[in-house]
């Protein structure tokens, strides 16, 4: 059997080349994403004639927002595909069950006891950023409201952030526990209350008690991070964030998986939907469609990237453009478009454009059969083994 790289050689930088999976929020559109992690992981097995690979022995920083963070934990910590899609069906259809006495407009849609309660199963109660049962980098994508600050949270022990600093209250993402800062990148605000997160202790003076501070932290889609591959990158070459890799095609390797995007028709205003707050609401939600585009577009910018996508008819697919003047990293992007003309051309399936946008949902744990069929026809039909030198 092949020996994979300990956690010092997946951060260290002279190892190369490094390898960075990110995974897209999306509520239980992350059932999709992990028909193509099945696929990459059935691939690299063969390659490597290892049955038992798993995808924190390929990649080298594993990170994600809301839902794919928390694919993108479990994966940290060394768990197979199969393993994750079974606590993962599981918990979706408990935690996306409206209780009768909740009114939205009053209190989060969903409880968050099911998610907490998984998480902790699944990650271990007092597993934290800094634990060493994790296999390789990892970035969790979280907001923090009380400061209005993204927080890109990661297990690099060299980060600023990561340990506490004496004479300081905080008390280093080290010692945050892990199943917390997943539930606070999922904690999308009206589906799920915030999550309040220990950032700082302090001995009172006065009473010679310890004392500690909360920040209040909600759903890492709530910024241009949705799609967190650029993020990533910012991790993986900017000196703030201690991994210091090194850039080009052949030594960087970037792939990212969505959860679908919506047909460009949904946000058109008919019915009730042309309510004043329908159309806030879809209105906000085309907003998160454009920062997932904006990321894309700068990915295929700066990279060589076989999956290249049309981006729109006025910059097409960036072919032959590159931001640097040359590839800072080779890209790999899958996903699927609910959208009937692409599920036509890409998988030559006929699909009528109102069961799509029915299947674009986040929160409906029903359609999650019709969505991990139509994740593996995509994967079957997009993850190609070229693609993973």
């Amino acid at each position: 059997m092949p020996s994979y790289r300990t956690l010092e050689e997946h951060l260290d930088p002279t190892v190369t080349p490094k390898r960075i999976l990110s995974l897209d929020g999306g509520g239980v559109r992350g059932i999709l994403t992990l028909q193509y992690l099945a696929a990459i992981e059935a691939l690299l097995r063969v390659r490597y004639g290892d049955p038992r690979l798993v995808l924190s022995d390929y990649f080298d920083l594993i990170g994600g927002t809301s839902t794919g963070a928390i694919i993108a934990g479990g994966l940290a910590l060394g768990l197979d595909v199969a393993t994750i899609e079974g606590m993962y069906t599981d918990l979706a259809a408990k935690i996306f069950k409206k209780p009768f006495f909740r009114i939205g407009a009053f209190v989060p849609k969903f409880g968050n006891h099911a998610l907490e309660a998984a998480l902790k199963e699944t990650y271990g109660a007092d597993t934290t950023l800094g634990s060493p049962r994790l296999e390789c980098g990892l970035l969790i994508m979280t907001k923090r409201m009380d400061t209005g600050s993204p927080w890109p949270v990661t297990n690099h022990p060299a980060d600023p952030y990561f340990a506490p600093v004496p004479g300081k209250r905080r008390i280093g993402s080290s010692n945050m526990l892990l199943w917390q800062l997943v539930r606070a990148s999922t904690a999308a605000p009206h589906y799920f209350k915030p999550e309040h997160v220990v950032v700082g202790s302090w001995l009172d003076p006065l009473t010679g008690q310890l004392q500690t501070d909360h920040g209040l932290f909600v759903d890492g889609g709530i910024s241009t991070a949705n799609n967190p591959s650029f993020q990533l990158l910012k991790a993986a070459l900017l000196k703030g964030f201690a991994f210091n890799w090194q850039p080009g095609p052949e030594k960087l390797m970037l792939v990212a998986v969505g959860t679908g995007l919506r047909s460009r028709m949904y946000g058109v205003a008919k019915g009730w939907r042309a309510t004043a707050g329908a159309f806030a609401a879809r209105s906000v939600l085309s907003i998160m469609d454009d920062c997932n585009t904006d990321v894309e577009t700068t990915l295929q910018w700066l990279s060589a990237s076989p999956t290249a996508r049309r981006i729109n008819g006025q910059i097409l697919d960036l072919a032959g453009e590159f931001l640097a003047g040359q590839p800072l990293l080779a890209y790999l992007r899958y996903n699927v478009h609910y959208d009937a003309a692409w599920m036509k051309n890409e998988l030559a399936e006929v699909r009528a454009q109102g069961e799509l946008d029915a299947l674009a949902q986040m929160d409906q744990p029903g359609n999650m059969k019709a969505l991990a069929a139509l994740g593996r026809k995509a994967a079957a039909a997009q993850v190609k083994a070229s693609h993973f030198p």
